[in-house]
């Protein structure tokens, strides 16, 4: 008899001594019960046709411990007997958070010593009346455990749901507890076994931050010694796991990589490097930034930048040869940009870091800051159309430090709404990277968006060819307003989607007033007067009234094109398991990349025609309003926002990740 069989004996004998020493506690009688569970929906009012997601909310007494899936060497899991109404019924299996170790005797336990929420998914059926009663109940057997006691228990858990508008409840707990689930690793990892010493290779970014590392094996005992030491060692962009075992064929488990995360992974036999090396780190880190250094880059071709940038520059053409005055703007500059963009990811990384599904441009997803943008950029359009000249800190054309560093941090803050080549990659790297290396990235990334504007200020032979002044350069600044007003037209749309057509007038009226207090302005500047206190507070007082009279209102209906759908994981699944080919694509209203990428690829004939050829269904995620779910999706591919494209072949277990601009040659190969 093996070592790991005769742990399990003495285990099941422990459990029979104490279930015959204490048979009235192992029975439950008389006593509450150690695990104190509620039943939580994260909507009271799921819609009809659409999953609802419940948690097992539970908290273990002090020193008694719950099982994970997998109890390890000794305990046994939790089984579910649901009572459902008719045509519900429970989507997959239960979502475990990544638990803790527990060595007792030389017994491997994989234990919950503080609370944690199982996940369960509910699939509501499609055509129920509003206001319809659902009750749900579910019959729970488990085993719970201090160092020296075990008590078998069971609680019979009820909840009555009504079927409503799907308006989520305790969102920001299921935020937290979702975050706590393993995430899918996407890539298969492998393992080889000499000997019994088994070896796993888990494919993870040489950068990605990683503590507490550890390996919860679901494989059945015998495959891995629960029980044995683990090493963890880095070798490259794989995690190397070190332990004891002899499996057979596919190994699944789940591998920590800090507290409450993990990765969901399958390895089989394969190549697996010597670890101990940490040198991929380092290059992973310099990729990740040289990304978003190209990718801020390519930023200043976008219509909200360019006006601004230009104008920028051509300042720098008008103030002569003061090398220092020119270094000081591009500096100031610079800092700006970098400062917003650094704020913009301190942000993000915090927000996630509580459970939260945000990306690249969250703010975008509230309508009042689509108010803001609206507002700033009907006044910037304004003022390059020659109605007023904006008082310090003047935002264009004028010089002077603390206007060089107001306008690279406005450059910064409108231009999140973008995301393009390399820059996708890089900010999905970041958010696996230790904080301060992806507060670096973020870093980097501005600095590609002031690069240009940064050479100009320090290279004298480019700001000798930029063209000298003139009266033309009057002309060119009211040709700028053109991308100006145009982005103030895209900023309405956005904003008649989100907060409805209501809601878009309102803003309209907000700009037609911000419009005459700015005609009033620039009347008296061309008297020779000052812009006036007035003004000013009348631009706040409009400002504070719009975001305050503005909200999201019912959200617009996906556009889809003819024979796409809405994405939806579990229709994603469906498609899957009848063995289609999927094209899911995820974009969001204010996303300009992403209706570049609809109009001139995805929705073209040529790649429809190539689509239905092919038998590709496609899917469509809108993530105009931030959707947590979406969003969680979205992250589990490693990225930090949309556009995410993805394509599933027909029997393949892991998708293949598009580029973030297509073209319809790229889609129509797809099969």
């Amino acid at each position: 008899m093996n070592l790991a069989r005769m742990r399990a004996l003495g285990c099941a004998l422990m459990t029979l001594l104490t279930l015959w020493a204490f048979p009235v506690a192992a029975q439950g009688v008389g006593a509450s019960p150690h695990l104190k569970m509620r039943l939580v929906a994260e909507s009271a009012a799921p819609k009809s046709g659409t999953p609802v997601t419940l948690a097992i909310a539970t908290t273990p007494d002090a020193g008694w411990h719950g099982y994970w899936r997998n109890p390890g060497d000794a305990g046994f899991p939790a089984s579910f007997e649901w009572t459902l109404p008719q045509g519900v019924r429970v989507a997959g299996e239960v979502a475990w958070p990544v638990p803790t170790t527990l060595l007792i005797a030389g017994l491997m336990n994989y234990v919950y010593e503080t609370p944690y929420a199982p996940l369960v998914k509910l699939d509501v059926p499609a055509g129920l009346a509003m206001g319809t009663t659902l009750p749900i109940k579910v019959a729970i057997s488990y085993l719970v455990c201090t160092t020296s006691l075990c008590v078998p228990e069971a609680q019979t858990l009820s909840l009555d749901l009504s079927v409503g508008d799907g308006r989520p409840g305790a969102q920001a707990s299921f935020d937290a507890w979702r975050a706590a689930i393993p995430k899918p690793l996407a890539a298969n990892a492998a393992y080889a076994e000499k000997d019994g010493a088994l070896r796993i290779a888990v494919p993870l970014p040489a950068a990605a931050s990683v503590d507490q590392a550890y390996f919860f094996a679901l494989t059945g005992k015998g495959a891995v010694d629960y029980a044995a030491k683990q090493t963890i060692a880095r070798e490259g962009d794989s995690l190397i796991v070190s332990t004891r075992g002899k499996p057979a064929g596919r190994i699944e488990g789940v591998l920590r990589i800090g507290a409450h995360r993990g990765l969901a992974l399958s390895a089989m036999p394969g190549i697996v490097p010597a670890g101990g090396g940490d040198s991929g780190a380092l290059w992973t880190m310099i990729a990740a930034l040289l990304g978003a250094v190209l990718g801020g880059l390519i930023l200043n071709i976008m219509p909200c930048v360019f006006p601004i940038l230009s104008l920028k520059a051509l300042s720098l053409a008008k103030g002569g040869a003061d090398e220092g005055a020119a270094r000081r703007e591009a500096l100031a500059y610079t800092a700006g940009v970098v400062l917003v963009c650094v704020g913009l990811g301190a942000a993000i990384l915090a927000l996630r870091a509580g459970g939260s599904a945000v990306g690249w441009a969250f703010q975008l997803q509230n309508p009042k800051m689509i108010v803001v943008l609206l507002l700033l950029s009907v006044g910037i359009a304004l003022n390059l159309s020659g109605l007023f000249e904006m008082p310090m800190p003047r935002f264009a054309g004028e010089g002077g430090a603390t206007s060089a560093f107001a306008t690279g941090a406005l450059a910064a803050f409108v231009a999140t709404p973008c995301t393009g080549p390399f820059m996708g990659a890089a900010l999905g790297a970041a958010l696996v990277l230790p904080w301060y290396a992806a507060l670096g990235v973020f870093a980097g990334l501005g600095i590609g968006l002031a690069l240009p504007f940064l050479l100009i200020g320090f290279v004298p032979a480019l700001r000798r060819r930029l063209p000298k002044p003139g009266a033309w350069m009057e002309a060119f600044r009211r040709i700028l307003s053109i991308p100006m007003w145009l982005t103030g037209i895209a900023l309405a749309w956005v904003l008649g989607r989100q907060a409805g057509v209501d809601g878009m007038t309102f803003a309209l009226v907000a700009a037609l007033a911000v419009a005459l207090v700015l005609w009033n302005a620039g009347s008296r500047q061309r008297r020779g007067l000052s812009f006036g206190w007035v003004g000013v507070v009348g631009l706040l007082v409009i400002a504070g009234s719009s975001i305050a009279g503005v909200s999201r209102s019912r959200a617009a209906a996906v556009d889809v094109a003819a024979g796409a759908e809405p994405f939806t994981e579990a229709r994603l699944a469906a498609l899957r398991q009848e063995g289609k080919p999927v094209f899911a694509y995820f974009t969001a209203d204010w996303c300009l990349t992403c209706k570049v990428n609809e109009k001139a690829a995805i929705e073209t004939a040529g790649v429809q025609q190539a689509f239905r050829d092919h038998g590709v269904a496609v899917l469509v995620g809108d993530w105009t309003d931030g959707d947590a779910t979406m969003g969680r999706f979205i992250q589990a591919h490693n990225r930090a926002g949309v556009p995410l494209y993805l394509f599933y072949p027909k029997g393949a277990e892991a998708p293949q990740l598009l580029p973030q601009i297509l073209t319809p040659a790229m889609l129509e190969g797809l099969e």
